[in-house]
């Protein structure tokens, strides 16, 4: 028993004594729309995306990563809309605004010097503290009238009362060259964008970021 405790204390101060930590500053694109219900007519919206992240390097191999984004999300949707979310003649952008928790475990493979191709994947946690929905012509919201030109609230009850909470799971691809970060990465939500038959955040994130 007391040699079993042993081992294991010994392979943790290992892993510990291993463990690096580094941080980045990343900034980029994302391409984000809808999934499942509702969603056959969404399209792609572009928004921004910035944040910053650390991470611990176990091994050579595995490294786990939390970052906190500010990331631009939502859909457009054109004129003839009928759904859940809105009903519209009109072309209409909706805008969602969230700071966001992606914690990833990163698998690392070295392909030449001071180059290495990363794959990661985890959950992420985001709560919505901001945006406006845009509609070019005339829309109804439950049944509020909007007129063309207007802004409504994305997250407020007056507008389209979006939930401000949404989690999923990131799956991402990147290259790291020296201290330069270039990554690709899908994010699918699990909630609901609002109560009733709505449909998910979907998106696709282009981030170029540094390390130090």
């Amino acid at each position: 028993m007391k040699k079993s405790i042993l081992t294991v204390l010994f392979a943790l101060c290992c892993t510990i004594g291993f463990a690096q930590v580094s941080f980045q500053v990343k900034a980029g694109l994302n391409l984000s729309s809808y999934i499942g219900e509702n969603s056959d007519h969404s399209k792609f919206k572009p928004g921004a995306r910035i944040g910053v992240g650390m991470e611990y390097q176990f091994t050579d191999l595995i490294s786990l990563q939390p970052s906190l984004f500010f990331s631009q999300k939502g859909a457009k949707y054109s004129s003839g809309y009928e759904g859940t979310v809105v009903d519209a003649d009109a072309d209409v952008k909706i805008n969602q605004l969230y700071l966001e928790l992606p914690i990833n475990v990163q698998f690392r493979f070295n392909l030449a010097d001071n180059t290495n191709l990363v794959i990661a994947t985890g959950p992420y946690l985001a709560c919505g503290v901001g945006g406006k929905t845009k509609f070019d012509g005339g829309a109804s919201i439950g049944g509020i009238a909007v007129n063309g030109g207007d802004k409504v609230d994305t997250f407020g009850s007056d507008g389209l009362d979006y939930n401000r909470f949404d989690a999923g799971w990131n799956i991402g691809l990147g290259v790291e060259f020296g201290k330069i970060l270039v990554g690709l990465d899908t994010q699918l939500g699990f909630c609901k964008v609002k109560d009733g038959n709505a449909p998910h955040n979907a998106n696709i994130g282009i981030t170029l970021g540094y390390k130090f």
